[in-house]
């Protein structure tokens, strides 16, 4: 579990985020929602250790993280996995190389016991046969896959998506949704997604943080996001026709 406690964020004169409260749960998809520029990627920035508030704290499993010391921040970040807008690969290495950077960084495993790590997380996001590939040759919902594959070739404790759906066509964009939600239970781990796919919202949103200029505006799930009365929400998650009939059958059911 990450829980989040009166958190500010400023930049010069700019106060990014104004006080945010809440918690992330651990072995569910925790999703943080909204509009540019509501503070959404400088609060995952902060939860990932790479920005520092001024006030308040962050707390993983009962540790504060401005209260630990250099080195165990360090080995803190080290229980972190992160899965980037863009994958982020590096093109001059094979699948199997990028998955295994982590590993050659960060541990001091045999190369086999590296082999066979990486031979699991492979198979797990069911890419087997995609070891010796360079990301040019394959596909961006298996380049995502390898993403995830790295994320977790650490076993880590929390896991941190930024957009993992972006630029994915929608049926690729549902099993990457299935596929983060299948390794989060699986493996228990506290997982953090920043997203706009609000199909992502409705499939997967377990916990759904909403963000509106630096404020948490609305917290739930994404069965009570239907319920909402919250405005800002509203006006977000249902600005498309197809949502707002969605949300208008939801109500008419409950009804």
């Amino acid at each position: 579990m990450i829980e989040v406690e009166n958190v500010h964020k400023s930049f010069g004169d700019s106060h990014i985020l104004k006080g945010i409260s809440t918690s992330f749960e651990q072995g569910k998809t925790n999703l943080i929602i909204g509009q540019s520029g509501s503070g959404k990627t400088v609060f995952l920035k902060c939860l990932l250790g790479l920005f520092q508030p001024e006030e308040g704290n962050i707390v993983y499993n009962g540790q504060n993280y401005s209260e630990l010391k250099l080195d165990e921040q360090r080995n803190l970040r080290q229980e972190m996995g992160m899965v980037f807008q863009g994958s982020a690969l590096f093109d001059s290495m094979t699948v199997e190389g990028n998955v295994k950077f982590p590993l050659e960084m960060f541990t001091k495993q045999s190369k086999s016991e590296m082999n066979d790590r990486v031979d699991f997380v492979l198979k797990r996001v069911n890419l087997s046969d995609a070891h010796e590939k360079y990301p040019s040759e394959i596909s961006g919902g298996m380049q995502k896959r390898v993403a995830i594959a790295r994320a977790i070739v650490m076993n880590p404790k929390y896991l941190f998506c930024d957009e993992p759906n972006s630029g994915l066509d929608p049926k690729t964009a549902i099993l990457i949704d299935n596929l983060i939600q299948e390794i989060t239970r699986e493996y228990n781990i506290t997982t953090v997604i920043n997203t706009h796919d609000m199909n992502s919202v409705m499939e997967i949103g377990e916990k759904i943080i909403f963000l509106k200029n630096g404020f948490k505006e609305w917290e739930g799930t994404n069965k009570e996001i239907f319920k909402t009365d919250n405005e800002a929400v509203t006006n977000f998650v249902y600005s498309s026709e197809l949502f707002k009939k969605v949300r208008q059958m939801y109500l008419e059911e409950r009804n």
